[in-house]
């Protein structure tokens, strides 16, 4: 069963279409039915296959092929209906599994080391798992290969194992060559092991594991599991760590909750990340939960192993409850469950861009400042908002962001989805000295522009900021009090969005603004009230506050400039 070792190197004769691909393609022209964040996974690879080679990436439809193979020919369904029948992948997952194993770098190994894939129950998870798990024991050609079930709990982790190791029983081939205990799937002649492993053994010590297959995510309390494969994988030619899960909660402590929106950003292009592989299939934004047109969007196994009789029958119910339309839009449409609501589309986002612009460029023009200073630890943001270069012309945003020297490698830990590093050596993120921000500096900066531009009001929140307020407005800035609650942030929390909307603001494409846009979570009460949600936001949003409250001076009615007081809105 194990494949030779062939040079990555891109043949030099045409491919006929392979089956990742054609997929993506048909999802592509709406010729299959599939969510928004499915299309940009398929859109993802279809532009890699064009452009990836500048980026060291091979696309080897064969390797791809062969591991596709493998499913049918040597693992078996062991319940229901399909009991003892060959395992016939579906086409999405075809796509995620050829693209995991399709995808090459120029030194002969694979390209994704880390998956992560969210589809809501009965779609197939555990047995597709399990197929991996097989596959990267018998075929992968790694010597003394480490397979690993994990899970926070044992009866957790063995139900991918359990389901391969009846997948064994059920294949003569496979049989042949592996060897089963209780609790182990073994290959003598390669000294490979698959074993299930959970967090409450004390155990994890010392492993050395080739794959690891984590299912059902939104059920760990902790990142303790996930870090320690993570970290465990490392010692590895090609290891793949792969998350299979349905939604949790929105809890920005949640483990689930940071790496789904990793991944999402990377689908949505915000991060660039050429190890991971994302596949999160869910209603879009907008989709009536109990549309049965939008289950297919969040059910690709829809027909097969997801039945519409059932999703009927748990709508109707769900209907009667509160509690039981979250649990179905959370379960059954993989619908984070939450009343906290992503701000804005990132598609939307991408509309508004624009060059990056000198400052100099608006000297005495108006504008309008938000300035948000965090604790002197993270990231503090001064954002101008300037009138459109012609009537009717685009808002035009020019932030900057200072954090201290000695915690940026801190908080490169702590926010996996930032680029800190990247950001500060190209100039978007100022570093000061020390290992707390020097807020004499950004007062220096507000002071300058209130010199060098016609700055008609600055928001500010009175979080620490009291002090360098009354400062600066002794020296003639107009600095105003922005209260902190829905009173003030609703209104322009909504302009913002009818300008990305209207494609009237031009952000110049920032990425430091793009990560936070993309971290931004809203609040909405009972009367269509919105704001900014902090604590529910995964991830730094000061740039984008203080857009919003620059945004709300400038929708204040026309007023004299405050020289001597301070206004609050």
């Amino acid at each position: 069963m194990s494949r030779s070792k062939t040079s990555a190197q891109p043949s030099s004769t045409p491919e006929p279409l392979d089956e990742t691909t054609a997929w993506a393609r048909a999802v592509i022209a709406n010729e299959i039915v599939a969510c928004q964040l499915v299309k940009l996974a398929c859109k993802r690879h279809l532009r890699d296959l064009e452009l990836g080679a500048e980026r060291g990436l091979i696309w080897r439809s064969d390797f791809a092929q062969y591991a596709l193979d493998f499913f049918p020919q040597f693992c078996r369904h062991s319940k229901g209906e399909w009991a003892r029948k060959p395992l016939e992948l579906a086409g999405w997952q075809k796509f995620s599994i050829g693209s995991v194993f399709g995808w090459m770098r120029v030194d002969g190994t694979r390209r994704f080391r880390y998956v992560y894939e969210e589809v809501p129950r009965k779609n197939g998870k555990s047995t597709k798992l399990a197929g991996v798990g097989l596959y990267m024991l018998a075929c992968d050609d790694e010597e003394g290969a480490e397979i690993y079930a994990a899970a926070t709990k044992r009866d957790q982790a063995r139900i991918i194992f359990d389901e391969a190791k009846r997948m064994v029983s059920a294949s003569p081939a496979l049989a042949a060559d592996i060897a089963r205990l209780k609790l182990n799937l073994s290959i003598e002649e390669s000294s490979s092991k698959f074993e299930p492993l959970s967090s409450d053994e004390n155990t994890l010590d010392g492993l050395n594991p080739h794959c690891v297959l984590i299912d059902e995510l939104h059920k760990h309390r902790n990142r303790a599991l996930l870090d320690v494969m993570d970290t465990a994988v490392g010692a590895r030619r090609q290891p793949v760590l792969w998350i299979i899960t349905t939604a949790g909660d929105d809890s920005p402590e949640s483990v689930y909750a940071s790496e789904n929106d990793y991944a999402t950003k990377v689908l949505e292009g915000v991060n660039e990340d050429d190890n991971l592989f994302a596949f999160i299939a869910t209603i879009d934004k907008g989709d009536a939960w109990d549309d049965e047109k939008a289950w297919a969007k969040a059910n690709p196994n829809i027909g097969i192993s997801v039945k519409l009789d059932d999703l009927r029958r748990q709508a109707l119910k769900a209907k009667k409850s509160p509690q039981g339309k979250t649990a179905f839009m959370r379960l059954r449409l993989n619908v984070r469950s939450s009343s906290i609501e992503s701000a804005i589309d990132m598609e939307t986002w991408r509309l508004n861009g624009g060059k990056r612009r000198d400052p100099s460029e608006f000297k005495g023009r108006r504008c309008w400042g938000g300035l948000d200073l965090s604790s002197k630890i993270d990231i503090s943001a001064w954002v101008k908002l300037f009138e459109p270069d012609e009537p009717g012309g685009r808002f035009i945003v020019v932030p900057r962001f200072w954090m201290p020297a000695d915690t940026l490698e801190a908080r490169i830990e702590k926010d996996r989805t930032a680029q800190y590093r990247q950001w500060v050596d190209e100039g978007y993120i100022e570093v000061t000295p020390g290992n707390v921000i020097d807020h004499s500096e950004i007062e220096r900066a507000v002071a300058a522009d209130n010199d060098e531009f016609d700055v008609q009001s600055v928001a500010y929140d009175p979080w620490n900021a009291t002090q360098m307020s009354a400062k600066l407005l002794s020296e003639g800035v107009p600095m105003v009090e922005f209260i902190q609650g829905l009173r003030s942030y609703s209104e322009p929390t909504k302009e913002l969005i009818n300008w990305l909307v209207d494609a009237k603001l031009d952000h110049g494409n920032n990425p430091v603004l793009r990560w936070m846009a993309a971290n931004l979570k809203t609040h909405r009460d009972k009367n269509e009230n919105v704001m900014p949600h902090k604590l529910h936001s995964t991830g730094r949003i000061d740039g984008m506050t203080a857009l919003i409250m620059a945004i709300g001076r400038h929708i204040q009615p026309a007023e004299e400039k405050p020289k001597n007081q301070v206004i609050i809105v």
